[in-house]
C-alpha cells in the first residue's frame, strides 16, 4: 500500500511571475469539465466563493498561484513548471490531474489541484490533493474549507475510499485547521523521494 504522504516542493518555481488582482472567470464552456467520462465537480458556490473546475483558459492564473505556494512554503528554487507544460498535463490527451479554483466575482482567490491514486488495502482509489493554496488577501474567509468540502464532494461522488494530502511539519496552524475538519495527521508515516541524478542512477541497468 503506498504510503499517504506526498513529497512537497518537487515542482515549483524559482520565479513568480504576474500580478495578483482580477482574472477572467471561466465562461460556461468551462464549467463542469468530464475528465474520462467523470463529471469535475459543479460548480459549488458558498456565501462567498464560487468554486469551478479549471478550464484551459486559466493555466496561467493557476501557475502564478503555484508559484506563490512555493514562495510561502521557502520552496521557490525547485519550481521549474512552464505554463506549457502545466497546460498539458492539465488538459493534453492523458491529463494527469485536475484543478478547482475559487473565484469571488472575477478574482481567483484560491486554488487546489487533484488526483487520483489507490489503496490496495482497500481495493478502491482514493483522492490525492496535491496543493492547496488561498491568496494572502482572501484568507480567514473560508475559501480553504469551500475548496476542501468541494473536493470531499468529488471524492464521495466517485467512490473514492479516501481523500488525502500532505502538509509540512511546521505549518501548525494549517495542521490545527485540518484536524478541526476531522482529518487524521499521520505522525507514523514519513515521505520518501528519489529524484534528480538519484532516479536516473536507480533507472539504469544492473
Amino acid at each position: 500500500m503506498s504510503p499517504p504522504g506526498r513529497p512537497k516542493g518537487e515542482c515549483r518555481s524559482a520565479q513568480h511571475e504576474g500580478t495578483p488582482g482580477a482574472m477572467r472567470p471561466p465562461g460556461e464552456e468551462c464549467r463542469g469539465v468530464q475528465r474520462n467520462g467523470e463529471p469535475a465537480g459543479p460548480a459549488a458556490p458558498d456565501a462567498t466563493f464560487a468554486i469551478r473546475p479549471a478550464c484551459a483558459a486559466d493555466v496561467g492564473t493557476v501557475l502564478r498561484m503555484i508559484r506563490a505556494l512555493a514562495e510561502f512554503e521557502q520552496l521557490s528554487h525547485h519550481c521549474v513548471a512552464t505554463e506549457a507544460e502545466l497546460h498539458a498535463a492539465l488538459f493534453g490527451p492523458r491529463p494527469a490531474a485536475e484543478v478547482l479554483v475559487a473565484w469571488e466575482g472575477a478574482t481567483a482567490a484560491g486554488f487546489a489541484l487533484f488526483f487520483h491514486n489507490f489503496s490496495t488495502f482497500l481495493g478502491r482509489r482514493g483522492l490525492w490533493l496535491e496543493d492547496l493554496w488561498v491568496e494572502p488577501a482572501q484568507r480567514r474567509r473560508g475559501c480553504a474549507q469551500a475548496l476542501l468540502r468541494a473536493l470531499a464532494r468529488i471524492a464521495r461522488e466517485r467512490d473514492c475510499g479516501r481523500f488525502e494530502w500532505a502538509v509540512l511539519d511546521w505549518n501548525t496552524a494549517a495542521i490545527d485547521f485540518y484536524r478541526a475538519l476531522g482529518a487524521t495527521v499521520l505522525d507514523d508515516w514519513r515521505i520518501v523521494r528519489v529524484v534528480g541524478p538519484a532516479l536516473e542512477r536507480l533507472a539504469e541497468p544492473r
